[in-house]
């Protein structure tokens, strides 16, 4: 079994009768020859990296090496009983941006889709699992899901900030999560790819301008907006609401805008907030 888009992808779920993960499932095991038993585990494998990456962030006094964040995570999770933004969205936000202290502090963390983007689908993941008491083994077919999704953008796009922003990034990984959370949450694959558009559609045009070419902020916050983005996707499309563009389209259109974006906003540190002047003072610190 094998698919190269999401059009393809929804065509092989509705034929067999089988969601997004198993689909990804059933490709893993065709395209690395690779049994089942042997793909769940490293997916597992996968899965408690993320999981005690956001554990380290919540326990661990954490400094990134350019020193432009560290300690945020904890003041977020602090905040969770009197949010306002409930505690789905208060610990999802606080997991994203605790999973980049322990990247930007050399620590351990999956690159899904990127080490830029490493928050998102951690932050997601580990909050709706908390909240809805699900399993590992559910998370581990939600992550199924985010990987077809991550491939499908790859395959016919970007995911690098070089290339195509924060959009690419960012945005990669809020579709991801979106799609993942609309599957555990009862979802069809329509319904899915749905969310996957939605999400990225929501985060179209995202410049990548990070202060002194560290990937610590605005990243961080944006790891944070991205978690959220994805609960909202999926809250819309689960409520019935239908995107208007195709996954299919809706990647390839943020592919175009991010090529036509100036280098200056595309992870050079030249342009956005970057190129501030309080940007540039408090690099001189760290170089």
């Amino acid at each position: 079994m094998n698919f190269q888009t999401a059009e393809e992808l929804l065509s092989l779920c509705e034929e067999q009768h089988i969601p997004i993960s198993k689909a990804m499932l059933e490709r893993e095991k065709t395209i690395s020859h690779m049994n089942e038993e042997e793909i769940l585990k490293a997916m597992h494998h996968a899965y408690d990296i993320m999981k005690n990456a956001v554990s380290r962030a919540l326990n661990e006094d954490l400094v990134s090496m350019g020193g432009l964040i560290g300690g945020e995570a904890k003041k977020v999770y602090a905040r969770k009983d009197k949010s306002a933004c409930g505690p789905l969205v208060s610990k999802a936000i606080s997991y994203a941006m605790g999973v980049l202290e322990v990247n930007t502090s050399m620590g351990l963390i999956v690159a899904a889709p990127t080490a830029g983007s490493s928050g998102v689908i951690p932050g997601v993941f580990r909050a709706i699992q908390e909240e809805n008491d699900f399993s590992d083994e559910q998370m581990i077919e939600a992550l199924l899901n985010a990987g077809a999704i991550g491939y499908i953008i790859t395959r016919n796009a970007t995911v690098s900030g070089a290339e195509g922003g924060c959009q690419a990034e960012v945005g990669a990984a809020s579709a991801m999560a979106a799609s993942a959370v609309c599957e555990l949450l009862g979802g069809t694959p329509r319904q899915c790819l749905d969310a996957a558009s939605t999400a990225l559609a929501n985060i179209l045009g995202l410049v990548c301008d990070p202060v002194g070419g560290l990937v610590e902020a605005p990243c961080q916050n944006r790891n944070a907006m991205g978690a959220s983005n994805a609960l909202i996707s999926a809250e819309i499309t689960l409520a019935g609401i239908k995107h208007l563009v195709p996954f299919d389209e809706t990647v390839e259109a943020m592919y175009k805008v991010g090529r036509s974006m100036p280098f200056e906003l595309r992870e050079t540190a030249l342009g956005g907030l970057a190129a501030t002047k309080s940007a540039c003072q408090r690099c001189q610190g760290i170089f």
